[in-house]
Protein backbone atom coordinates (compact mmCIF):
# COMPACT_ATOMS: atom_id res chain seq x y z
CA UNK A 1 0.00 0.00 0.00
CA UNK A 2 0.76 3.61 -0.89
CA UNK A 3 1.53 6.29 1.50
CA UNK A 4 -0.23 9.64 0.33
CA UNK A 5 2.00 12.91 0.49
CA UNK A 6 0.37 16.54 0.33
CA UNK A 7 2.78 18.95 -0.53
CA UNK A 8 2.95 22.05 0.86
CA UNK A 9 1.13 23.33 -1.98
CA UNK A 10 -1.43 21.13 -2.18
CA UNK A 11 -2.40 22.07 1.36
CA UNK A 12 -2.44 25.32 0.35
CA UNK A 13 -4.96 24.56 -2.67
CA UNK A 14 -6.96 22.58 -0.04
CA UNK A 15 -7.24 25.82 2.12
CA UNK A 16 -7.67 28.32 -0.29
CA UNK A 17 -10.99 26.25 -1.77
CA UNK A 18 -11.71 25.95 1.94
CA UNK A 19 -11.46 29.63 2.25
CA UNK A 20 -13.69 30.39 -0.98
CA UNK A 21 -16.54 27.80 -0.40
CA UNK A 22 -17.01 29.06 3.65
CA UNK A 23 -17.71 32.87 1.94
CA UNK A 24 -20.92 31.74 0.70
CA UNK A 25 -21.56 28.26 2.13
CA UNK A 26 -20.29 27.67 6.00
CA UNK A 27 -21.27 24.47 6.42
CA UNK A 28 -20.49 22.69 2.98
CA UNK A 29 -16.53 24.38 3.24
CA UNK A 30 -14.95 21.29 5.95
CA UNK A 31 -17.64 19.14 4.12
CA UNK A 32 -16.12 19.52 0.53
CA UNK A 33 -12.53 19.51 1.93
CA UNK A 34 -12.77 16.45 3.90
CA UNK A 35 -14.62 14.93 0.62
CA UNK A 36 -11.31 15.75 -1.04
CA UNK A 37 -9.13 14.06 1.13
CA UNK A 38 -10.70 11.19 1.36
CA UNK A 39 -10.68 10.66 -2.26
CA UNK A 40 -6.99 11.52 -2.48
CA UNK A 41 -7.02 8.24 0.28
CA UNK A 42 -8.07 5.54 -2.33
CA UNK A 43 -5.12 6.22 -4.00
CA UNK A 44 -3.37 4.38 -1.51
CA UNK A 45 -5.02 0.91 -2.79
CA UNK A 46 -5.53 2.21 -6.61
CA UNK A 47 -2.79 4.49 -7.55
CA UNK A 48 -3.63 3.92 -11.51
CA UNK A 49 -7.26 4.82 -10.83
CA UNK A 50 -6.71 8.10 -12.81
CA UNK A 51 -7.83 10.95 -15.40
CA UNK A 52 -5.46 11.46 -18.23
CA UNK A 53 -6.36 15.12 -18.82
CA UNK A 54 -3.98 16.40 -21.69
CA UNK A 55 -1.70 14.55 -23.96
CA UNK A 56 1.74 16.66 -22.90
CA UNK A 57 0.75 16.29 -19.14
CA UNK A 58 -0.11 12.52 -19.32
CA UNK A 59 3.76 11.29 -19.32
CA UNK A 60 4.13 13.24 -15.41
CA UNK A 61 1.12 13.31 -13.73
CA UNK A 62 -2.30 11.82 -12.96
CA UNK A 63 -5.64 13.20 -12.09
CA UNK A 64 -8.27 12.00 -9.78
CA UNK A 65 -11.96 14.11 -9.91
CA UNK A 66 -13.94 14.89 -6.69
CA UNK A 67 -16.79 16.70 -7.88
CA UNK A 68 -15.89 19.58 -10.17
CA UNK A 69 -12.58 19.47 -8.45
CA UNK A 70 -9.24 17.59 -10.16
CA UNK A 71 -6.29 16.07 -7.97
CA UNK A 72 -3.33 16.05 -9.17
CA UNK A 73 -0.70 13.29 -8.03
CA UNK A 74 2.47 11.69 -9.18
CA UNK A 75 3.47 8.18 -8.04
CA UNK A 76 6.93 8.56 -6.94
CA UNK A 77 6.86 4.47 -6.52
CA UNK A 78 5.37 1.96 -5.11
CA UNK A 79 4.88 3.13 -1.54
CA UNK A 80 4.62 6.68 -2.39
CA UNK A 81 2.15 8.85 -4.01
CA UNK A 82 2.82 12.58 -3.65
CA UNK A 83 -0.16 15.14 -4.05
CA UNK A 84 0.47 18.43 -6.09
CA UNK A 85 -2.42 20.47 -6.34
CA UNK A 86 -6.53 20.40 -6.33
CA UNK A 87 -7.61 22.37 -9.15
CA UNK A 88 -11.68 23.57 -9.89
CA UNK A 89 -12.63 21.91 -13.03
CA UNK A 90 -12.72 25.29 -14.40
CA UNK A 91 -9.04 26.34 -14.13
CA UNK A 92 -6.40 25.98 -17.02
CA UNK A 93 -4.43 22.88 -15.54
CA UNK A 94 -1.86 23.48 -18.03
CA UNK A 95 -1.11 27.20 -16.84
CA UNK A 96 -0.07 25.52 -13.40
CA UNK A 97 1.25 22.47 -14.21
CA UNK A 98 4.10 23.55 -17.31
Amino acid sequence: MAEINWTAEAERWLWDIYDYIIQDKPDAAANVVSGIYAKAQLLTRFPRNRLSVSQRIRRRYSHLLYGHYRITYLIKSSKRIDILCVFHGSLDIDRFLL
